[in-house]
């Protein structure tokens, strides 16, 4: 079995509350608490759960666009948060971010060519006279034309953009990609449009994708491993046929429930969760998730459950499993 290529063990995230005149610290807000995966080269890993759950802010952490609090992640076996700001600029076209929504991070003023040109030369990975050229290839090989280049952010579509977006991240030749919710603001004609998309680049270019969503559907199509995260906290994971076939998780099985059937005659029973998702900054005791569980009992309510190996590539943190 190939090494992974992105290893992040045990990573944390916190950010501190501050209140009082003097600005102290008073608390702190556990994005993202003790999480570990795996990715190997040209695999898709699936990383879901509900809006406030972390996974976001794990993706970002994990490339070090925010510093870690605790734990450690390895890329192609190079510990990221151990790297110098030199070390660590030569691995960034590496590894590449995908945005939801990419008009937010185009400046409405540069042309698309030079919005994607840029980081080439501030890389140095081509000199200014092949720069168009190689902006032109990448905008093919993500179904935009030659004439879209000199073109303004304003004057594309919602698809169009993400394409943008996508373009961005291949033109520095990246080998991981992380695309945080990179669908979710598409209609469902599109989304499909840019999924086929996704995997024709892994296909032609080996690339790996760390892909975040809240779309269990769209996870399914994509993603060969998933990670279920809870209130910054991986409650389960495994590969995506043993996870959608039997979900372990009183979480998963409530967020699978909500996956619309395309076949009318078969029906799944619907898991409704009672409440909200808990306050970061002061989580239940534990087992987080026993606050909206329908099978909690009394051990869920005082011990943490670990998040342990259940046969084969299967994980789970539940102590009713």
């Amino acid at each position: 079995m190939a090494e992974a290529l992105l290893e992040v063990n045990r990573l944390k995230k916190y950010f501190p509350i501050k209140a009082g005149l003097l600005n102290r610290t008073v608390g702190q807000v556990k994005a993202v608490d003790d999480v570990s995966i795996a990715i190997r080269p040209g695999e898709t890993f699936g990383l879901v759960g509900e809006s406030g759950s972390g996974k976001s802010t794990a993706g970002r952490t994990a490339i070090r666009l925010t510093e870690k609090t605790g734990g450690e992640v390895k890329f192609k076996g190079v510990d990221l948060h151990t790297l110098g700001a030199e070390e660590l600029r030569k691995l960034r076209p590496k590894m590449q971010l995908i945005f939801q929504d990419p008009y937010s991070s185009l400046n409405p003023r540069v042309r698309i060519g030079d919005a994607i040109g840029e980081a080439l030369l501030d890389h140095g990975l081509a000199p200014k006279d092949e720069v168009r050229d190689r902006v032109l290839d990448v905008l093919a090989s993500c179904g935009l034309s030659a004439y879209h280049i000199d073109r303004f952010p304003h004057e594309f579509s919602g698809g169009q953009r993400q394409r943008i977006g996508i373009a961005r991240a291949l033109v520095l030749n990246p080998e991981l990609i992380i695309a945080d919710e990179p669908v979710s603001a598409l209609d469902v004609s599109i989304q499909a449009q840019i999924i086929n998309l996704f995997r024709k680049l892994q296909e032609t270019r080996g690339l790996t994708y760390l892909f975040i969503s809240h779309d269990l559907s769209v996870v399914e199509h994509l993603c060969s491993h998933i990670g279920v995260m809870y209130l910054g906290s991986l409650v389960e994971t495994g590969s995506r046929d043993a996870l959608f076939r039997e979900p372990l998780h009183p979480y998963t099985k409530a967020l699978l429930s909500a996956v619309p059937i395309p076949i009318p005659k078969l029906k799944r029973e619907r898991i409704v969760l009672s409440g909200d998702i808990p306050n970061p900054a002061n989580p239940p005791s534990g087992c987080k998730f026993h606050t909206r569980c329908p099978f909690a009992v009394a051990r869920c309510k005082e011990e943490v459950p670990a998040f342990r190996n259940v046969g084969g590539d299967r994980f789970v943190a539940c102590h009713l499993v």
